[in-house]
């Protein structure tokens, strides 16, 4: 089931046999603000428990209590069992820490079971997460800087930015850096940003959470906006008022977070296809810039065409153009080039105006 597993055998030196065993890796449980009730990763530090999770690559949550700066405090509790499930305005409140921990976890999960990579440099070594950054610091960061995860709690200092598709987002910023490397501005500044949104869905989806479930929808439990509304809507991604939903000459002017919008809207074609439909229990209605008709092959499938896409034919430099050439060729090594997969990517990419 994707639980890493530490066995420890102890055996008698002059005979061989074993004497005993137990499980090296310890698992705590946390109540989280977005996932329920989880099971952790934690290690066991005399008499208490620390946020440390060495079965997936020694991955750390640190407390900044409010701080802007350092690496902050390792979390640790006396029965390991952490968080309130319930949001705080106290700095040394676990339940951020809970779903912090918690999303970086099911991030290497589902980077490891999806595409056989361990970590986010493909070296078995995890990041480390920080919560409870500044004062009503509304956003979370990936820093190649310091190779960590950075959660602000947001406005009153109690909505913690740790959902699933927010931690799966900044924790894939790492692995673009450290594939394609796509440069944060222009129409790779785009991709870059669709990317960590598309790896970011496939994250929760994976978690298969009954609280946060799988959508399409970007951000939408921590509630930026204030009103229920996503940040941003991969079916049709200028339903958030500012990001586009087709590719255009001027679009390498626009912000990064609203060029990714023809990327985001390209991979729902390619998963779900287009026009009105209900995914999940979420209703959608994915329209193409010509008129013409996309039907899905899977989010499973698109997740592998892009993975491949951004880890082998991908740079710095890539723009539309050439991210439809890399699906492209990646369709190609994964189904073929007669495959119906190749097809769906081609016309995927015509449906945004990328030719």
């Amino acid at each position: 089931d994707g639980t890493p597993n530490e066995l420890h055998v102890i055996t008698d030196a002059a005979t061989g046999a074993k004497l005993y065993e137990y499980q090296g890796i310890q698992t705590g449980s946390g109540k989280s603000l977005y996932s329920g009730t989880v099971e952790l990763g934690t290690t066991k530090s005399g008499s208490s428990y620390q946020l440390y999770d060495t079965g997936r690559g020694g991955h750390k949550t640190y407390n900044l209590a409010r701080k802007t700066s350092g690496t902050g405090t390792l979390f640790t509790d006396a029965d390991d069992t952490w968080g309130t499930g319930a949001a705080s305005s106290d700095p040394q409140d676990q339940t951020a820490a809970v779903d912090a921990a918690y999303g970086a976890q099911v991030t290497w999960d589902f980077y490891k079971e999806s595409f056989g990579r361990s970590g986010i440099k493909n070296d078995g070594k995890a990041a480390y997460s920080r919560v409870h950054y500044g004062s009503n610091y509304v956003n979370a960061f990936w820093s190649d800087s310091c190779f960590c995860m950075t959660y602000g709690d947001g406005t009153g200092n109690t909505n913690p930015l740790t959902s699933l598709d927010v931690a799966g987002h900044e924790m894939s910023h790492g692995v673009t850096s450290n594939t394609a490397g796509l440069e944060y501005s222009g129409e790779s500044g785009g991709l870059n940003e669709a990317t960590s949104d598309i790896f970011g869905t496939g994250v929760e989806y994976f978690a298969n959470s009954s609280t946060d479930k799988g959508d399409y929808l970007i951000g939408e439990a921590i509630d930026i906006n204030g009103d229920g509304t996503p940040l941003r809507y991969m079916d049709k991604p200028s339903k958030d008022g500012a990001s586009k939903d087709y590719w255009d000459s001027g679009l390498g002017g626009v912000d990064v977070h609203y060029s990714s919008g023809p990327a985001n809207h390209f991979f729902f074609l390619l998963s779900e296809g287009s026009g009105a439909r209900t995914v999940d229990g979420v209703d959608y209605d994915s329209p193409t810039s010509d008129g013409s008709t996309v039907t899905g092959i899977g989010r499973d499938k698109a997740l592998q065409i892009w993975y491949k896409a951004l880890t082998e034919y991908m740079t710095s430099t890539t723009d539309y153009a050439d991210a439809r050439t890399a699906t492209l060729s990646a369709a190609s090594d994964l189904y073929g080039a007669d495959s119906t997969e190749y097809k769906t990517v081609g016309a995927a990419w015509t449906a945004i105006n990328v030719n």
